[in-house]
């Protein structure tokens, strides 16, 4: 590939910089002949694989930096890094994935594969959206690696920030960092980077609050570097003395984390006294690991007095996320309260670099722990109907959570979330456990199922073969398992309950001799005020709601509405006044999917933009239920940007059908009431379109009118406002938001 001309000449060194960094952090890993088969692919590729986006950053560069990313600051390997650096030119078919895997095997080209379909996410939305974070969870569950990736590619687009020229995507990508990415670094134990992403996040949805805290650490950086030293020097000496070789320093806190501390403890800046961690890196044979990080915490505590509160152990039994390290705050110089963080090169290692660097040391295969994340990944998935929102929602609960560690009473180790129950322990184990619990016994005493769990308790499950799962459960389970779980037994039991309650229903209607119009029949559930069908159903099964009440009122309602005659007066446009509203169009419930695959969901159209089948559409959950807005709605960029983890895909199923939807007209014309008449003749011709408005003002010689017609879709409107254009006297028509 020629980039002569690709480049800027500050681009061109900062490539080659770039370049010649990748390749040392690769030059251990890489296969003999895998530069060569590179450089014979890359002459395929023409600069238009890697043209500028429409921010002007160039592909190959953000390409290459996302490469570096990946490899130095997270510590991926050869298949990974190869795939990301081909994928771009077998998405643009400037190579073919069956040449990747010709030359470097099946795995690369099942990687490109995998990040060319979350690749896909990114063309239609961010992955703040229902349907794309499926998708997302989806790519994390078959391969780790395409999400740690993700995340490097995030980076290197938050670094690049201020080169974003519009405003609203910064602020978008600044959304989606914070809400999804930065809890996925930490949950992968990527404690760096997402530090990194939560700042830079801060530092573009809160810029004031940013420079400010900025300010403040930088006028008060000579007090807490000689109070660090302070501190250091007799702990150096202490530590040097027992023969210990280490490495000793202090860290600033992130300036995401302290505003977090100003806004949930409510003080000023200098009411903050935990500025910083003194971190102790010793370097320690794997042999003697725990035994020199307690031999430290030891000489640390008989310096300084500890506060037993605030003491974490996490090299006993480390994190989910393989996170090592032990914690302490003691009482330093001038009574500050100082914390300190004890650990290994090792285990440093994988602080900053997560489980990626966890496979150095014990190969992926043998890492547990994240299999286990990756299982209740997986789990969740596999749930049922889940909806969109509480996928995200459930996934996100354990994300930043604190672990506690339980017992099973043959002495297994179980790790949960901070704040788990008993319910929480029996599905831990498994969903039947789950399922059938109906108390527990904590170190030998009878507890209910809602009790809270502690560190260290023992626990065992009471079951019944005639328990199962409650709507009440939800209400106290901690963890994202439990609670997918509960809700895929409620929905399939509500499911089953209702499927029976409908047969029971159609049956009467036949005994009656009464053909029932499912369109007429859903009009009737929505008068009756239900917000799903489901609800409807499930009334009548648990006889809240008589059948034979329903079918009757179903009869009078279809009666009422053949009786209405469908007329239209003309009048002078001096004489027309616009009544109330146009009342909800009319809509079977399967005329929407929501969110790709799901029927029967509650949703209204959305008043701001009164969209119509045909029109390209999105959901947005809103405290009213599911509105339904066009996509090119005044309000959407901003619902986007500030709520884009609420939008959910949205669009027509099969025809309108029977359903009609309301929609307004803007005609200009000359004043003329023969145009007007002839307008609303017109409309009265045309098969399937109802008049319901009109509303006419003259003004120099010209009218404008506001018409409100019913109609079935988007095809039916462009066809009637073509016709109107044609009416003599007509200079304008258009549709009204």
């Amino acid at each position: 590939m020629d980039t002569t001309s690709f480049f800027t000449p500050e681009e061109r060194q900062e490539f080659f910089i770039a370049y010649r960094r990748l390749l040392s952090g690769l030059s251990s890993c890489l296969e003999a002949d895998d530069l060569r088969k590179m450089k014979t692919l890359m002459k395929q590729v023409s600069p238009d694989c890697y043209n500028r986006d429409q921010n002007g950053i160039n592909g190959l560069l953000r390409t290459i930096h996302t490469a570096l990313i990946a490899t130095v600051e997270i510590g991926l390997r050869r298949s990974p890094v190869i795939a990301l650096l081909l994928y771009r030119p077998v998405y643009k078919g400037a190579i073919t994935a069956d040449e990747a895997e010709r030359l470097f095997g099946s795995e690369i080209a099942l990687m490109i594969r995998r990040l060319q379909k979350v690749s896909d996410l990114y063309a239609r939305n961010t992955a703040v959206n229902s349907e794309n974070f499926h998708h997302l969870l989806f790519a994390f569950a078959e391969d780790v690696r395409v999400i740690l990736i993700m995340i490097a590619d995030r980076l290197c687009m938050m670094r690049l920030g201020k080169q974003i020229r519009e405003d609203r995507k910064r602020l978008q990508l600044a959304t989606e960092v914070s809400y999804l990415y930065a809890p996925m670094a930490h949950r992968l134990g990527l404690y760096k980077i997402k530090g990194e992403l939560e700042d830079l996040s801060l530092k573009y949805l809160d810029p004031a609050q940013y420079e400010f805290i900025k300010k403040k650490l930088n006028e008060t950086k000579r007090s807490r570097d000689a109070y660090i030293e302070e501190f250091i020097a007799p702990v150096k000496k202490n530590l040097e003395a027992a023969g210990l070789h280490f490495d000793i320093k202090g860290r600033t806190k992130s300036i995401y984390s302290i505003n977090n501390k100003l806004k949930k403890q409510n003080i000023d800046f200098e009411g903050i006294y935990d500025l910083f961690a003194i971190r102790v890196i010793l370097d320690s044979p794997p042999e003697k690991e725990r035994s020199e990080c307690w031999q430290a915490f030891s000489i640390i505590t008989d310096m300084y007095q500890p506060n037993p509160n605030r003491m974490k152990d996490w090299i006993s039994i480390p994190k989910s996320n393989g996170y090592e390290s032990l914690h302490i705050t003691v009482l330093g110089p001038k009574n500050r309260w100082v914390e300190v963080q004890i650990r290994t090169q090792r285990m440093d290692e994988i602080a900053e670099r997560g489980l990626a660097a966890h496979w150095k040391y014990k190969g992926v295969r043998e890492d547990s722990q994240l299999d286990a994340f990756v299982s209740d990944v997986r789990a969740m998935l596999e749930t049922t109907h889940a909806s969109p929102m509480d996928l995200m929602a459930d996934f996100r609960m354990d994300l930043y959570k604190d672990e506690i560690y339980v017992f099973t009473p043959t002495g297994e180790l179980i790790k949960l979330g901070k704040g788990a129950t008993v319910l929480d322990f029996a599905f831990a184990i498994h969903s039947k456990l789950g399922s059938r619990c109906v108390s527990g016994k904590v170190n030998g005493k009878n507890v209910p199922i809602r009790h809270v769990l502690g560190n260290g308790d023992s626990v065992e499950i009471i079951t019944s073969p005639s328990q199962k799962p409650k709507p009440d459960w939800l209400k106290f389970v901690a963890t994202s398992k439990a609670r997918s779980k509960i809700k895929q037994a409620l929905r399939e039991d509500a499911a089953k309950t209702a499927e029976y309650a409908k047969e029971l229903l159609h049956r009467r209607f036949k005994n009656r001799k009464i053909e029932a119009d499912e369109a007429v029949l859903m009009r009737y559930i929505k008068k009756k005020g239900f917000k799903t069908v489901t609800d409807f159903y499930l009334e009548i099964a648990e006889e809240r709601l008589d059948v034979n009440t329903v079918i009757d009122e179903y009869a009078e309602l279809e009666r009422r509405e053949k009786e209405v005659a469908e007329t239209v007066e003309v009048r002078s446009a001096e004489q027309f006044v616009a009544p109330t509203a146009p009342e909800e169009s009319e809509k079977t419930q399967d005329v929407l999917v929501i969110d790709k695959n799901l029927k029967g969901i509650e949703y209204q159209l959305a008043k701001c933009c009164n969209p119509i089948y045909g029109d390209p559409v999105f959901g947005f959950v809103s405290t009213q239920g599911i509105k339904i807005h066009r996509m090119n709605c005044p309000n959407a960029q901003e619902l986007f940007r500030r709520f884009g983890y609420r939008v959910v895909q949205a669009q027509w199923s099969g025809t309108a059908g029977s359903s009609r939807f309301g929609v307004t007209l803007r005609v200009i014309g000359h004043d003329d009431i023969g145009i007007v008449t002839n307008i609303t003749s017109l409309i009265s011709k045309e098969n399937g379109t109802t008049l319901r408005s009109i509303n006419v003002d003259s003004v120099d010689g010209l009218f404008q009118g506001d018409i409100t017609v019913l109609l079935s879709n988007t095809d039916s409107m462009e066809n009637l406002i073509k016709k109107i254009k044609q009416v003599k006297g007509v200079k304008q028509v258009s549709r009204l938001y």
